[in-house]
């Protein structure tokens, strides 16, 4: 499953669309808190990949097993994050917090959590 993140980060998905699938437990964060959490943030998952949240909203994925993908984000309603990919490609995903760890969900109902948050500047 976690080999499928990469591939997840290149389908685009519009914000309003979603029916979001929630599991018992998630916490979702208000946009304002949401963007907080994030600014300055680097998500990193089980597989090594890489979710690079800048001060300046800019964006990087970088993948667990080499290579970067560079766009800007901006946080959305319903605890949702936007990144739209310098292709123009935009997706939308889901951060909620469960049991004291963030978790990314897929509009398609997939959840990552994430393993470490490291700040940066």
């Amino acid at each position: 499953m976690w080999k499928l993140t990469p591939i997840l980060a290149l389908i685009a998905t519009p914000v309003l669309a979603q029916n979001w699938k929630t599991a018992t437990g998630d916490n979702p964060f208000a946009s304002a808190a949401l963007a907080e959490r994030l600014s300055g943030q680097t998500l990193i998952f089980f597989d090594n990949g890489q979710s690079v949240f800048e001060n300046n909203g800019q964006y990087q994925y970088i993948y667990g097993g080499g290579g970067t993908w560079y766009g800007h984000w901006k946080v959305a309603d319903n605890s949702t994050v936007c990144v739209t990919f310098v292709t123009g490609v935009e997706r939308c995903d889901r951060i909620v917090e469960n049991g004291g760890r963030l978790v990314m969900q897929t509009a398609d109902g997939l959840r990552f959590p994430v393993r470490d948050i490291e700040a940066h500047s």
